[in-house]
């Protein structure tokens, strides 16, 4: 069995292994090349998600004059939508629609091949260059304080990410990860983790998936609430914005 096929059957075997268990659940979870169970408890599951609902609702209602404000901006400089879909890997590997506030100009993808070789992130799958040509006026200056993924608040409130948990990432970087790298996918995906606060863009792949199993091995509502209170003052500062 080829190491793709392994991958999808984890993947797979993720939800059918999930199963109640007195007031916890019990998960399946590949960590390098070995299968282990670990214990969940449903209050704890309870609490994050009801704090989620309760913090995308409210902060969706107070910060609707800025997305309207941002939503002009973008208008105004090139016509085009203000918000763009696009396909992001959630928990489990299940793909789901995540929303942006449109930061790049209405080419961007089609540009993205002549930019490869400016990946900033050679060892890793993701793609990041510094002075991305690709990026808008407007674009740079939400990028720089992370305003272009407020919408996922939406996304938040729905169910299909956290606030706290690791970024989701492509379909096409899942399908470049070694069966180590898909540990990030044990939890559901979040607006801000570890390396959101730790350096942003500035940390390699491997990196970010050191820190995003260190949350997954951690996570409670005591270290999301550590992790939310560390992304504002890492998100004024501007530091590894790309």
């Amino acid at each position: 069995m080829s190491e793709t096929e392994v991958n999808t059957f984890l993947l797979r075997r993720y939800a059918m292994a999930t199963r109640p268990l007195g007031r916890g659940r019990l998960h399946l979870e590949s960590l390098g090349h070995r299968i282990y169970w670990h214990f969940c408890t449903n209050g704890a599951a309870t609490v994050k998600r009801s704090f989620d609902v309760f913090a995308s609702f409210i902060l969706l209602l107070v910060l609707s004059p800025l997305f309207l404000l941002i939503g002009l901006l973008v208008k105004l400089e090139d016509r085009g939508p203000v918000f763009f879909a696009q396909t992001r890997v959630g928990k489990f590997g299940e793909e789901f629609k995540m929303f942006k506030v449109r930061s790049m100009c209405l080419d961007a993808e089609a540009r993205l091949a002549l930019l490869v070789a400016q990946n900033r992130h050679g060892e890793g799958v993701t793609f990041k260059i510094k002075d991305d040509p690709r990026i808008t006026r407007v674009g740079r200056w939400l990028r720089k304080f992370s305003l272009d993924e407020l919408p996922q608040l939406y996304n938040v409130l729905i169910g299909d990410m956290s606030l706290v948990g690791p970024r989701p990432p492509l379909p096409r970087e899942v399908r470049r990860y070694t069966l180590s790298d898909h540990r990030r996918l044990a939890a559901k995906p979040g607006i801000t983790c570890f390396w959101q606060i730790s350096g942003r863009s500035e940390i390699d792949f491997n990196g970010q998936v050191k820190l995003d199993v260190a949350y997954i091995e951690r996570q409670c509502f005591w270290v999301d609430l550590q992790i939310l209170l560390k992304t504002l003052p890492a998100v004024l500062s501007g530091k590894g914005a790309c």
